[in-house]
């Protein structure tokens, strides 16, 4: 039986996003780790690796395949109530202790992630794409795993997703490039993108550095893309009230309409303490995000526990326009024009074309089945 590395081997094609060097070594450019990889050699996501001079990349496999709340992701500015085809194939550039995803992240990484091997479907970005029509796919995502380390496969599948009428967006650790960004941009509607911390010295524990992913949100801010930025919020990593009042005060210098999503740690992976967020630590957060400024904050993975906070309000006249709890939506009033119905306030998002056609699924109403 072939091992996971041989198995992921067999599933490449020659990457796009590199740089051909001297001496049969390449540069790849998919994340801000810009590994220099020589012949024969694997950068640090593993999944990536230089095989004669050539770049080759993660290509023809998924290990998820799921129809998603598009709430889930979450985006919540983004057609809300729509459904997400999402799809993951493995490895990341970072090793976050919490990862609640590990077992696609961290494979070649962690001995313990092998069991991955048995996840691997082959399919091809036609087969994705009509997958997705046959859920009734607003959009696909690119999640469970880091996208950018898979960018050239994600960006197969938009392209024919696009041509079939749907939208597409990332849910990542925001490690950018400018020449990712640039070589997803045509494509890319949305791009979630988590804050870890605003302490480099934590990022640098997570395998990342702060600078990068700053430079992310303004970058692809700046290009046109959706953001939505989530922090998930740890006891005593970054919970700190210095610390949420630097990464609201970051987003609200960027944009006041960046959504702000702070969400609650529980216990994964290799971080078996501290305890899980309370509700009102999240309600702290929030409150701190509204303080400084941005106009759309949110509480995630306590639903019912976190008040208003789980859906949109009019920022000028605070009129509920979209109801969530949880990943379902029950109300929504935004106008066709993407505006509140009561004063006309232009609400930030991308917002659906016939309001009427929204899903709702009221209480006891059972979501659909894919």
């Amino acid at each position: 039986m072939a091992t996971l590395t041989e198995a992921l081997d067999r599933l490449t094609a020659p990457g796009e996003l590199s740089e051909a060097l001297e001496n049969s070594s390449v540069r790849c450019v998919a994340c801000a780790h810009r590994c220099l990889i020589r012949n024969g050699r694997r950068g640090i996501c593993k999944v990536r690796f230089n095989s004669g001079g050539t770049l080759r990349v993660p290509w023809g496999y998924v290990t998820g395949l799921q129809a998603d709340p598009i709430e889930k992701k979450p985006f919540f500015h983004i057609l809300p109530g729509a459904t997400a085809l999402t799809f993951g194939m493995l490895g990341c550039d970072f090793h976050c202790d919490y990862c609640q995803n590990w077992l696609s992240s961290q494979a070649l990484r962690d001995q313990e992630a092998d069991e991955s091997l048995t996840f691997i479907r082959r399919i091809s970005p036609e087969q994705v794409v009509e997958t997705g029509r046959r859920a009734g796919a607003e959009l696909v995502a690119s999640s469970y795993n880091e996208p950018l380390i898979t960018s050239e496969w994600a960006l197969a599948i938009f392209k024919l997703a696009v041509q079939a009428g749907m939208k597409c967006v990332f849910v990542s650790n925001g490690n950018a490039t400018p020449e990712a960004l640039e070589y997803l941009r045509p494509y890319l509607t949305g791009y979630k993108i988590d804050l870890k911390s605003m302490q480099d010295k934590n990022y640098r524990r997570l395998g990342g550095v702060l600078q990068n992913v700053l430079d992310t949100i303004r970058r692809a801010r700046a290009l046109g893309i959706w953001v939505e930025v989530v922090t998930l919020v740890v006891p005593g990593f970054n919970d700190s009230n210095d610390e949420l009042w630097d990464a609201a005060r970051f987003l609200a210098g960027i944009s006041p309409d960046i959504p702000w999503h702070v969400t609650a740690f529980h216990k994964d992976y290799k971080m078996t303490q501290p305890e899980a967020t309370p509700a009102r630590t999240l309600l702290r957060a929030a409150e701190i995000g509204r303080e400084a400024g941005l106009r759309y904050v949110y509480a995630g993975n306590l639903p019912g526990r976190v008040d208003e906070y789980e859906s949109t309000s009019c920022p000028h006249c605070n009129t509920p326009l979209v109801r969530r709890r949880a990943y379902v939506v029950s109300e929504y009033v935004i106008s066709a024009e993407g505006t509140c119905p009561r004063c006309g306030t232009a609400i930030a998002g991308v917002w659906a074309d016939d309001p009427a056609a929204v899903n709702r699924y009221g209480p006891g109403m059972p979501q659909p089945a894919f």
